[in-house]
């Protein structure tokens, strides 16, 4: 049987038999692999139910047919399982990795991460990718032996080091964190268990973050067009696509624009996974009989686009930048949302003593440090809606985010 096809893992797979292991020691499950059982923790968990009134793009309320921060990611996991499966990868991992890889975010997408961010800049400022591990290893309080997931040392890595290393083998933090450096909680998580900060991530890793590249293209270019923020017409200015529109037009010339649209979108996921699976395959190939430790150890990723998927990458980057991300409505909300988060923060800050009980008991209000990052845990757990809620509590006047 093709592989591709097979469950069977290559060599280079991570193994899960063969675990680092936990933060804390516990029995093997009978019936479920160390990334299964990572998987379904994540799955379970307090900040992956939060994600279904996370905003992507638009504010929740603007339709139903839109995507949330959960409607994404489930199209992540669908991808990565699916290139991980063709490359003999460890699916379960690949997928665990996707389903975590936007429990750091905050509400009103990338707005409210640029607020945290300004508002605890004299501290290290806001990282979504170390906030992801804090809610893992700290924040999430189910168990009765610790506090966190406990999950493997692969999908800690993996979450920390999907979009590549944070140094440099002297050492340094890579430019994304030439100002502001390594964020603490991954340094502090580093020392207890080497994360590696120097070297790539697993393959796993790698495909998911490559998943998340093609959910978040395809689908803001679904919503986009559905939301009449650009047209057809308009995307085919970039090349890859206009090509694609031209195949759908030849074989169906009267086919309604609904149909025109998701027929796009498919096909743009389907060419970008197979590129993926084409060029990593390529790339494995050196990789035969080796361990998963050498593509860790290598002078670069292994899963990656290739030249011609990297240029329609960044070409529908741009467009979506221009058309969607700058689009006068999405800045005017954006405005609003950052004043409400900016509010809250501040608001909070100054008088800790409003938050909820539960919260204000496990503040330790005599470090400025732990308490700005305390409110900060508050508020990227937050709903959009109960970020909206909370602003109305506190505050006489709330934007409506229209």
């Amino acid at each position: 049987m093709d592989r591709r096809f097979n469950r069977w893992r290559a060599s280079y797979a991570s193994d899960p038999a063969q675990s680092r292991g936990r933060q804390f020691a516990e029995p093997h499950s009978p019936t479920r692999s160390e990334f299964q059982r990572d998987r379904d923790r994540i799955i379970h968990s307090t900040a992956f139910r939060r994600l279904k009134h996370k905003t992507q793009v638009f504010v929740f309320h603007e339709g139903d047919h839109f995507r949330t921060r959960l409607t994404h990611t489930i199209e992540v996991a669908q991808i990565a399982r699916s290139i991980a499966r063709a490359l003999g990868l460890d699916e379960d991992l690949a997928e665990t990795l996707a389903l975590a890889h936007d429990l750091g975010h905050t509400p009103f997408g990338h707005t409210g991460e640029d607020v945290l961010d300004e508002c605890l800049m004299p501290f290290g400022g806001f990282d979504h990718n170390a906030q992801a591990l804090r809610i893992v290893t700290r924040l999430e309080r189910r168990y009765p032996d610790f506090d966190g997931l406990n999950l493997t040392w692969e999908t800690r890595e993996g979450l920390v080091k999907h979009n590549g290393p944070l140094m440099d083998q002297m050492g340094q933090p890579v430019p994304k964190y030439g100002k502001s450096g390594i964020p603490r909680d991954i340094l502090i998580e580093n020392e207890h268990q080497s994360l590696e900060l120097a070297s790539f991530a697993g393959p796993e890793a790698q495909v998911a973050a490559l998943a998340d590249d093609i959910a978040y293209n395809t689908h803001d270019i679904d919503d986009g067009l559905r939301a009449g923020m650009f047209s057809l017409a308009q995307l085919s200015d970039i090349p890859f696509v206009r090509d694609i529109l031209a195949e759908i037009h030849q074989k169906w010339p009267n086919l309604e624009e609904s149909r025109t649209i998701h027929e796009l979108t498919r096909r743009l996921i389907t060419r970008f996974v197979e590129g993926v699976i084409h060029e990593g395959s390529r790339r494995l190939d050196s990789f035969k009989d080796k361990p998963v430790a050498a593509i860790r150890a290598a002078s670069g990723p292994v899963i990656v686009f290739d030249q011609n998927l990297m240029m329609a990458d960044k070409d529908i980057k741009s467009f979506l930048f221009a058309h969607m991300y700058r689009n006068l409505n999405v800045m005017r909300v954006r405005a609003q949302a950052e004043s409400v988060l900016r509010d809250l923060y501040l608001k909070l800050n100054n008088n800790p003593s409003l938050l909820p009980e539960d919260w204000r008991l496990r503040l330790n209000d005599t470090d400025e440090r732990e308490k700005a990052y305390h409110i900060a845990d508050y508020i990227a757990g937050m709903t959009d809606r109960f970020a909206l809620e909370e602003h109305r509590r506190l505050f006489d006047v709330t934007p409506d985010l229209r």
